[in-house]
């Protein structure tokens, strides 16, 4: 039984593992700092970010008073605070920009893991609150999407095409 169980954790971190690795490298190492690197260079790096993200959840892991229901917890304020607005916004404001997108991801984020550290502001509200607000202003206003925004016929054309469809489905 014991087998069983340590086996679907291994499967599951191990899969975890490598979805976040090929984002990191994908997404941001390969598509903003080396776009040249030959198949090997990617792989070493594919092994880092794993090294990387090991270690990191080692370090959340090490404190023996976290349960793993806080930390699944806080880890869902962090993506629901960085993502949540953005998905919203990209399916419902056309004057998204990518510079705004990116602000607002990383001010909710960071709003929502300070928050979460500070235990009077925790048990006072879910730190998923503050960073989702925070990150819905910054990509909205504060940020760049309103001072960044370019009319872009091909993105107003699927707009206006998605909503001419969605008023035909009712």
């Amino acid at each position: 039984m014991l087998a069983a169980v340590l086996a679907a954790i291994m499967s599951t971190i191990s899969s975890q593992l490598i979805v976040t690795s090929s984002a990191l490298v994908e997404d941001i190492y390969k598509s903003i700092l080396n776009k040249t690197a030959t198949d090997a260079h990617y792989v070493f790096a594919g092994r880092l970010a794993v090294l990387f993200v090991s270690v990191i959840a080692a370090f959340l892991a090490w404190n023996p008073e976290n349960s793993v229901l806080e930390l699944v917890g806080f880890a869902w304020a962090g993506f629901g605070a960085a993502f949540g607005p953005i998905i919203l916004l990209a399916l419902y404001w056309r004057k998204l920009t990518n510079i705004g997108a990116l602000t607002g991801m990383v001010s909710g984020a960071l709003v929502a893991f300070v928050w979460g550290q500070v235990d009077v502001l925790t048990s006072a509200l879910y730190e998923i609150v503050p960073g989702f607000i925070v990150c819905l202003l910054v990509a909205i206003a504060i940020a760049v999407s309103a001072f960044t925004y370019k009319p872009n016929k091909e993105i107003e054309a699927e707009f206006d095409e998605t909503i001419r469809r969605l008023k035909h489905e009712e």
